[in-house]
């Protein structure tokens, strides 16, 4: 029976050799662990992360794809917009040590990401500002699938020949 590259990685305990630039450098078996961790939390969600998914999944904020429990490196994040390199963290009482998460907002900035804190009160409260906060963070960047008539895009001055 052949392993799979995965299982192979596995056995021998070394970092995997997959696409989408997974790995982060983390052994096979510390990478497996971390998804383990991500899919139980994508089954139990705290309440006010249900209610913030219900408004993100299917593309319902302004287009946007949004991933929940995704592993970036060491971490699993709450909600990522893949395209935008956009994190959006619910914090609630396992968010208590701001210097951690200060740590952690550095490390995912040093990856090229960008995070956005609201807490479990704001979503239980006040989705709609806290939609209108992700939307706003969101704008700071083009989409990454413009109209295809080009509405929205910058166009170039034209230059006139001499």
């Amino acid at each position: 029976m052949s392993l799979t590259p995965q299982d192979d990685a596995k056995r021998l305990n070394t970092p995997p050799l997959q696409g989408r630039g997974r790995g982060w450098g983390l052994s096979a078996n510390a990478l497996a662990v971390l998804h383990g961790h991500a899919a139980t939390m994508r089954r139990n969600p705290t309440e006010p992360e249900t209610r913030l998914w219900a408004r993100l999944s299917r593309s319902r904020l302004g287009g946007f794809k949004f991933r929940r429990q995704a592993t970036i490196g060491h971490a699993i994040v709450d909600f990522l917009c893949p395209s935008q390199r956009l994190i959006v963290e619910v914090d609630g009482h396992t968010h208590a040590d701001l210097n951690d998460d200060a740590r952690r907002d550095t490390a995912l900035a040093a990856q090229g990401y960008r995070v956005v804190r609201v807490s479990n009160e704001d979503v239980m409260r006040n989705i709609e500002g806290v939609l209108e906060q992700v939307l706003s963070a969101l704008a700071e960047m083009p989409h990454p699938n413009p109209s295809p008539e080009g509405e929205g895009l910058e166009q170039e001055p034209e230059h006139a020949e001499n």
